[in-house]
């Protein structure tokens, strides 16, 4: 590879300070990939083919529920929640070594409103399309070095657009008119738009500094089998601005993906990966996402406390999301988890943008929430105001996607085995509360349905106590006798519980639920009167309060 100064790039940049590289290491690997399914299916005459879809398509097509319209539910816009910007609380590490992520402060009087009015459409690529060294290549990289060369004090330098999304997204400023109550764009519905426009403004400064209003950042394409590693052009050496010191090792090319991936875990046969990985993308999509706040997270409003406490994330943020964060950015160390691997320094690989343009690519059309509103610094390092009525149509913002296959979609989980005898187990009332440090089994009575409307059964683990600031999963089975036989893309695995590192606030107590009618009839126990629930602590030892089955009008 060319040095930096032969390809025209600033040369004061350093990527990679050896001062902060792990105990041992990233070696490369520059063996032969492992080879992976390829899908052909593409769509013709503007038709989708069954192996893709229009996201849009499957949000009607669950009940017509993603289509609510802000009539519908005139309290959502009683009370949007707003950060005071003037005032940000820096945070610590696990280990209490101060973080410093605060970004400029933002002078009010300074502040415009945004509307987005493109002219012009830019396709976002998936990342495994490009190759190291294309001119594509060459320019997203030279945007990366610019910005990093920037001042300090410039908001659009890349260390400050990733302290902006350490301070709203890991309670870096509180409530305005409300000190006492963090404010965070995480584990609530704020967590799909205000990413979509943080990444919008981070490709704007890269088309801004490389002069070419054309460019537009990829996507990790992790939901399909092609883009189920880390992509080739984040992975090219020491030397690339787009390479990262503190991924995981074992976790680089030709490793595939986990998307159930837990501390500790080893990576097993390609093959059988991609299987789990596509079941686990069927099972977040399809059989847990019925309605809008499982798919977006829960509401959140001025007053609110903070998200993770009395709301709850949508499932596409616990997984694939979070899980994605801790594989890629984790390493056995769970004592001081950095860059991808925490929220809080997340946004410091520039792999951040690429995974989260992808969860962008499955994101919303619900309405409820348009007025709540963000600041974030514009190409022109100047602030600007921007609501979240003003994002759902991405044309406006001048791009959209590249039409790629959605193998998962003919990935449903299968039962290991139907109709099991159940072994003995106490009940919630034997065990709960219980501080999870090792695998329990609990025997849960279903409740008896009352009236003749539709409803759907829930599984609830309750009152999940924890530190904020650790790594957090919990895998969750039903009906299985034998987790050790069962895999992600059985129907058994009903999924899991993770909280990804923060940097404020030390304690939670949240829950996390399940839909389980589908589950049950699949495996062949709706008439049973009790299922049997298995928890296995993935992570450090959580206290869990207890576990329960209601029912949910649907």
């Amino acid at each position: 590879m060319a040095s930096l100064s032969a390809m025209g790039y600033a040369t004061n940049y350093i990527p990679c300070s050896t001062s902060f590289f792990p105990k041992k290491p990233p070696q490369f690997n520059n063996r032969r990939r492992n080879p992976v399914v390829k899908f052909t299916c593409k769509a013709k005459n503007g038709e989708t083919s069954p192996g893709k879809f229009d996201r849009r398509d499957v949000l009607l097509g669950l009940g017509g529920l993603y289509s609510t319209s802000l009539a519908a539910n005139p309290m959502a816009l009683a009370n949007p929640v707003f950060p005071d910007y003037k005032n940000c609380i820096d945070a610590t590490q696990p280990n209490k070594t101060p973080i410093n992520c605060c970004p400029p402060p933002v002078d009010p009087s300074r502040v415009k409103d945004f509307f987005p009015s493109a002219t012009t459409v830019n396709i976002r690529k998936p990342a495994h399309s490009f190759e190291v060294g294309s001119d594509y290549y060459k320019k997203y990289t030279s945007a990366i070095i610019k910005m990093k060369n920037l001042s300090p004090s410039d908001p659009r330098n890349f260390r400050q657009q990733a302290n902006v999304h350490c301070a709203n997204c890991d309670e870096g400023y509180t409530q305005s008119g409300s000190p006492k109550l963090f404010y965070s764009v995480h584990n609530s519905w704020l967590f799909f738009p205000w990413h979509r426009w943080y990444v919008y403004f981070f490709e704007k400064i890269c088309q801004n500094l490389i002069d070419d209003d054309t460019f537009t950042l990829p996507f990790w394409n992790w939901d399909a089998p092609e883009g189920m590693q880390i992509p080739s052009i984040y992975n090219s050496g020491l030397t690339s601005p787009l390479y990262d010191c503190f991924r995981n090792p074992e976790h680089l090319p030709p490793t595939v993906i986990d998307l159930e991936w837990s501390y500790g875990e080893k990576p097993v046969d390609p093959k059988i990966q991609i299987e789990n990985n596509l079941s686990t993308m069927y099972k977040q999509m399809i059989t847990q996402s019925k309605t809008p706040s499982d798919f977006f997270g829960k509401a959140y409003r001025a007053g609110d406390d903070t998200p993770d406490v009395k709301t709850t994330a949508g499932q596409i943020e616990k997984t694939p999301h979070n899980i994605m964060h801790s594989w890629t950015g984790t390493s056995d160390d769970r004592s001081n988890p950095v860059d991808l691997g925490a929220l809080y320094s997340s946004a410091r690989d520039p792999i951040f943008y690429a995974h989260h343009a992808n969860i962008d690519r499955i994101n919303f059309t619900d309405r409820d929430w348009l007025f709540t509103s963000f600041i974030f610094y514009n190409e022109e390092a100047k602030p600007v105001r921007v609501s979240i009525k003003d994002c759902l149509d991405i044309t406006k913002l001048g791009y959209k996607y590249e039409d790629v296959p959605i193998p998962w979609l003919d990935a449903k989980p299968k039962p290991r085995a139907k109709a099991k005898t159940l072994p003995s187990a106490p009940d919630p009332a034997q065990v709960f509360p219980i501080t999870l440090d090792k695998p329990i089994n609990v025997i849960v009575k279903r409740p008896k349905k009352s009236g003749t409307g539709s409803s759907e059964e829930i599984l609830v683990i309750e009152g999940i106590e924890y530190d904020r600031r650790n790594y957090v999963k919990i895998n969750v089975y039903i009906n299985e006798d034998d987790v050790n036989a069962c895999r992600s893309n059985n129907t058994e695995f009903l999924g899991s519980f993770s909280n990804l590192p923060h940097g404020h606030q030390m304690t939670a107590n949240g829950s996390t639920k399940f839909r389980i009618s589908q589950v049950l009839e699949e495996l062949g126990a709706r008439d049973y009167d009790k299922v049997l629930v298995t928890l296995i602590p993935k992570s450090n030892p959580v206290k869990i309060n207890g576990i329960k089955i209601e029912f949910e009008d649907s």
